[in-house]
């Protein structure tokens, strides 16, 4: 930074560029002429000074408009220009830009006003949000329009094809297509001219070429120019582009939809504790600190600390484990997972973009609007391809011009399988034919956006499905992986215990069993003792309410069922009870070895016989695993159970 002469001006090198700061009534003169010249109005104070450009802040503007990567170029060309932007990131799928920039130099307002000046829209709300929804029904209402106009310039060209003369057809075409394209197809013809005035042609310059070309040939034809018409054509160019774009639009649409279920994991509510009293307030509205009281089966509106009470809470949403967690006074909870049985006070230590869930979508959106080494290469390759395609269309247009006659025989010889083409056109109208034919066909949309598009799409199915990606180029970096470590438990297993064996006592009936031990249950908040119970009732087994219920941590339950004293657990449990657990070693070593939880039962101070509980494997592992194998990729699974129960 170099001040001349005090506060009337100053220079600074930002981002390889000298900017001259000068008041408007400075008399200062410069050794040459300034790169860029920012004037601010007269004042006091120093015009300008570090602090203005070493801050920066990051935003993120929801785009709309866009139909091409090269579109994207134009709207980056746009808002790098801007003095103070630092850096701009945009992901043509996602029609998003993400700007860092200096507040003190240039405001959102002219970042918002620099991509409506090249043509494009500024989306209200959130990426992906309201605005969205009302682009993707604007384009929905072109797409009718469209067709509604264009329809009967298809029905009148192929009574045309078919040899019946139509009255006033030429008019005709000239109406229904200028409607077309300067109707429905005036937003892409906008963002035409928006491009050029920043200096990078994208589709929409090829499309508008196109159809103002195919609508002059039928304006030459009224005027009584001996040329073909290609009027109802421009109307077909922009049916087909605008049905092009309202299908990327949904597929875009879809694609944000894992973002938008994300959202919706979120409570919209929590019930607060203000001056004694519980209100219902908007989750925006709570502050770290408040005390928030959470029912059984209601979410965690954020992030929090538990401070009275005892509860299990379904962590699936954050850890994917599908066994409960119990949670109690000290223990943390993470916002929009299910509280599952106790009622707490908690009291919420992280709100808004702070929390758990805020930072998983924010990882995805960064990750979704990140670009990976291919998009950059194609990107690259876009911006230079549309200048080249308006070259070779004008190449095309005269190379007909000038050997019309020596293409015809081709032409004749197309005629005879395609009946729709006509050799006898004159030069011009061949001319006109084949150039507007190179500016609509050979368009980079599928290069520009199948790679942006496969970015989306992933990271958002991934969310959907529990797979974050830190960046986007970790999703290029999956063709590199070569071994895969799964967690056992909720991955591999199905990550809820089950009922798989009932060895009854000599003497004692397995229905009895069974039905015994998921009554006492029933007072047990245990993944094991929820897993008894399940399948008594899935049996049909009648279950009696304990009278009384206590737990042992690490050793079992105990309790009264019917007046009866129950006890379930370990066998030195029910040794410690006065009940000699007299099952069949052999059988019970052949369930160990087989993973799975063995639960001593007894009543009344008798053996009933064992339990055998275990984590089932997902009917789909094998198979997924044997297609990893198929692929050359190493499957490890990583867990923290006993080595027997992993090799079972």
């Amino acid at each position: 930074m170099k001040v001349v002469r005090g506060r009337e001006a100053a220079t600074s090198d930002y981002k390889g560029t000298r900017y001259y700061f000068c008041n408007p009534n400075c008399k200062v003169r410069f050794d040459k002429e300034p790169e860029r010249f920012l004037a601010s109005e007269p004042s006091s104070e120093p015009v300008a000074d570090e602090g203005r450009l070493s801050h920066t802040e990051t935003t993120v503007l929801s785009i709309g408009g866009m139909s091409c990567a090269a579109c994207a170029v134009s709207i980056e060309k746009a808002l790098n220009r801007l003095p103070g932007v630092k850096d701009t990131t945009l992901n043509f799928a996602a029609e998003r830009a993400v700007v860092e920039y200096a507040p003190g130099v240039s405001s959102r307002a002219d970042l918002e006003r620099a991509v409506r000046e090249v043509g494009y829209d500024v989306l209200s709300g959130e990426p992906g949000g309201e605005g969205q929804e009302d682009e993707d029904r604007a384009a929905r209402a072109r797409l009718v329009w469209v067709w509604v106009l264009v329809g009967p310039v298809m029905a009148l060209m192929g009574l045309h094809m078919a040899g019946v003369h139509v009255r006033y057809m030429e008019w005709i075409e000239v109406g229904l297509g200028a409607a077309a394209v300067f109707g429905p197809g005036f937003r892409t013809l906008r963002m035409a001219l928006g491009s050029l005035r920043s200096g990078a042609a994208s589709m929409d310059v090829l499309i508008t070429l196109g159809t103002l070309a195919a609508l002059g040939s039928g304006v030459a034809v009224l005027a009584g120019v001996p040329v073909a018409s290609f009027a109802g054509i421009a109307g077909m160019i922009m049916a087909f582009h605008l049905t092009g774009r309202y299908i990327e639009a949904r597929a875009r649409g879809k694609a944000s939809d894992a973002i938008r279920r994300l959202i919706a994991l979120g409570a919209k509510t929590a019930r607060v504790e203000r001056g004694g009293v519980e209100v219902e307030l908007p989750v925006s509205r709570v502050g770290v600190g408040d005390v928030m009281v959470v029912r059984p089966g209601e979410k965690f509106p954020t992030d929090g600390r538990v401070i009275a009470g005892q509860t299990t809470v379904d962590e699936s949403m954050a850890t994917g484990e599908p066994v409960p967690v119990r949670r109690g006074p000290g223990d943390e909870v993470i916002g929009a997972t299910v509280n599952q049985q106790g009622l707490v006070r908690v009291e919420a230590t992280r709100i808004g973009r702070d929390t758990f869930l805020a930072q998983v979508i924010a990882l995805v959106e960064r990750a979704q609007g990140t670009k990976v080494p291919i998009q950059q290469f194609a990107d690259a390759i876009t911006a230079k391809f549309v200048p080249v395609v308006l070259a070779v269309a004008v190449l095309t247009f005269f190379g007909w011009l000038a050997f019309a006659d020596r293409l015809r025989p081709v032409l004749e010889w197309s005629a005879g399988l395609l009946p729709w083409v006509n050799p006898a056109l004159p030069a011009l109208s061949l001319a006109f034919y084949a150039g507007i034919a190179v500016l609509v066909i050979a368009c980079p949309c599928a290069l520009g956006l199948a790679t942006p598009t496969a970015l989306i799409v992933g990271s958002g199915l991934g969310a959907e499905r529990g797979i974050l990606f830190r960046s986007g180029e970790a999703v290029q970096t999956l063709k590199d992986v070569r071994a895969v470590v799964f967690d056992k438990t909720g991955t591999i297993t199905r990550g809820r215990p089950e009922v798989t064996d009932i060895l009854p006592a000599p003497g004692a009936d397995g229905e009895v069993l069974l039905a015994t031990a998921a009554s006492l249950g029933q007072g047990s908040e245990h993944p094991l003792a929820a897993a008894v119970v399940e399948s008594a009732r899935a049996a049909g087994l009648t279950l009696d309410r304990p009278d009384e219920f206590e737990a042992v941590p690490g050793q079992g339950a105990r309790g009264r069922v019917k007046g009866g004293r129950v006890v379930i657990g370990q066998a030195e449990f029910l040794a410690g009870e006065g009940v000699r657990p007299a099952a069949s070693a052999e059988a019970v070593a052949r369930l160990r070895e087989q993973a799975r939880t063995v639960l001593y039962v007894a009543a009344g101070g008798r053996f009933l016989g064992v339990l055998a509980v275990a984590d089932a494997v997902k009917e789909d592992s094998a198979r997924a695993i044997a297609e990893l194998k198929e692929l050359g990729i190493v499957p490890v699974m990583l867990t923290g159970d006993s080595a027997e129960t992993a090799a079972a």
